[in-house]
């Protein structure tokens, strides 16, 4: 007959065993921490220069540190490095902290960050005005580099600090060295994570940078230290709201950037759940023209589409629930300094179809089809290319609709091609408020021709406009340059702003430390089992 043990004794051999594996080996390993996110679309462009998509601004910044940093008080702080201004205003001067690595192992140089400055002031709208007024940018230590200008240019902190499109990341200098129309290669940043697994489209995992060494202070937006507390961050790409929503609710993943209004409840009733707009100031949809190509190489034509858009037609069909939008002409934005709405009064006021017929006949559309792409997968951008068509349709024009995904949209844009061969007439998106609400940040006030954002206007009146902002000596000179600036981006048509609204976030009550950021950052966000 087979003998068994007790119970006491089979308990204290496993207690035997543990300690004999401590005693061995040392502590217990602690338990992996992972954060599982569902973001607003999946990442196929890793490259934070060459785009101004959200997403792959937020990938940037697990990965990539900057120079400065800029808190929730839109104050100024050094982030990897201090400066010092000489007593003319002309010569910053840049000093790097100590310990800052590259992923890869190697220590963080002035050369690396004077080649990242260079590309981005090659692509950033506020960059190239920093550039047009640079005396030089050197190395001039081990761990120092200076930018001289050739006359004071005020808001040069504030541009180099800007925590959204286009951000002045610092990269290594081989990868820097990229030509500023070209995708860089490589995810060697010195951020608070590194990337261990990148499937485009698909999955992205993040691992804590161990060597990172977290600038002094608590964070504060994207100022101070940013400090990894979870060993792990994936983000996981969903097919639609449902799915993310169902995964959220099961425990499969902890968060979700855009869950869609209409199945808010669905989450708010959930006790396990938090459901909350950390971003108080708010985005606005906008539909931005290609200048190269007929029909909206045509300034009346231009003016017969804006004339045809209802504001409230988007926002109802994008959002639909008043308390997360507001009607806002303003092309920097409600509730800013510069929040001017001239000439938007038929965007906010219902439109005029009328008005869009004439402009129409008058500018002599002939029935080139007006190529719009339309997203299928980014819930907060799927609704405005069909609402766009219908309005157009209705106008008179002709429309052909391109389904794709975010992430399509986003590399197509970037085309110059021929509607007809590839290429595009209209586009739509979001911007974050803090991104365009002065003239030196928001892209879409740059016409700079082929330096200016996807779109490319040329227009030598509208930067004159731009520098007399910029050369404005006091904050009153500067409100009336922004006050002309509305006035002509709406009649030239710069592009359409479609509303401001707010999207609510949703997470797991595992996680805390959720930052209040305009956008989702992973630092400082820890998990509990």
């Amino acid at each position: 007959m087979t003998s068994h043990s007790s119970p006491s004794v089979w308990m204290a051999s496993i207690g035997a065993a543990v300690l004999s594996s401590v005693v061995a080996f040392g502590s217990p390993a602690r338990a992996e921490t992972t954060i599982t996110a569902v973001m607003e679309s999946g990442v196929r462009v890793t490259d934070p220069i060459l785009t101004t998509a959200h997403i792959t601004r937020d990938f940037a910044y697990m990965i990539y540190d900057t120079l400065l940093g800029m808190n929730s008080k839109f104050e100024v702080e050094p982030q990897m490095a201090s400066v010092k201004i000489s007593d003319d205003k002309l010569t910053y001067t840049f000093t790097l902290r100590d310990g800052l690595k590259w992923h890869d192992g190697s220590d963080v140089k002035p050369d690396d960050c004077v080649a990242s400055l260079e590309r981005w002031m090659k692509r950033d709208s506020g960059g190239q005005l920093i550039h047009d007024d640079m005396a030089s940018l050197k190395v001039t230590g081990d761990k120092t580099f200076a930018l001289t200008l050739k006359k004071p240019f005020a808001p040069a902190l504030q541009i180099l600090a800007k925590p959204s499109s286009l951000v002045p990341f610092m990269m290594p200098k081989k990868v820097a060295e990229t030509p500023a129309d070209q995708p860089i290669k490589g995810f060697d940043g010195s951020g608070p994570f590194k990337v261990v697994d990148f499937k485009p489209g698909v999955k992205v995992v993040f691992e804590k940078f161990k060597d990172y060494k977290p600038a002094p202070g608590k964070a504060d937006w994207f100022a101070g230290g940013k400090v990894a507390d979870v060993d792990k961050v994936v983000w996981e790409t969903m097919p639609d709201s449902q799915t993310a929503i169902n995964a959220l609710m099961s425990g499969e993943i902890d968060f979700y950037q855009t869950p869609s209004y209409d199945l808010l409840p669905v989450l708010q009733a959930n006790p396990e759940l938090t459901v909350k707009v950390m971003d108080k100031t708010g985005s606005q949809f906008i539909g931005r023209m290609n200048f190269l190509y007929p029909p909206f190489n045509n300034k009346k034509l231009r003016q017969a589409a804006l004339a045809a858009f209802d504001q409230k037609d988007f926002l109802d069909a994008a959002v639909g629930h008043p308390e997360y939008f507001q009607k806002c002409g303003a092309t920097m934005g409600c509730g800013t300094p510069y929040g001017f709405a001239d000439g938007s009064e038929t965007l906010t006021h219902g439109g005029d179809m009328a008005k869009a017929k004439k402009l129409l006949k008058e500018g002599g559309y002939d029935g080139t089809p007006i190529v719009i792409l339309q997203p299928t997968d980014n819930a907060s951008i799927t609704t405005q290319p069909l609402v766009a068509a219908q309005l157009l349709r209705k106008a008179g024009f002709k429309v052909k609709l391109e389904p794709m995904d975010w992430q399509s949209v986003v590399i197509r844009r970037a085309s110059k091609a021929k509607p007809s061969e590839g290429g595009w007439n209209m586009f739509f998106t979001g911007w974050e408020i803090p991104e365009i609400n002065t003239p030196l940040n928001n892209p879409m006030l740059n016409a700079r021709g082929d330096q200016a954002w996807f779109g490319w206007p040329k227009d030598e009146k509208f930067e004159g406009l731009r520098k007399e902002f910029m050369d404005a000596s006091d904050e009153a000179g500067r409100k009336a340059a922004a006050e002309k600036i509305q006035s002509y981006a709406m009649d030239d048509v710069l592009f359409v702003p479609l509303g401001q609204y707010t999207s609510p976030w949703a997470w797991s009550n595992k996680l805390s430390g959720i930052p209040d950021t305009p956008f989702p950052v992973f630092w400082g966000v820890s998990k509990k089992d």
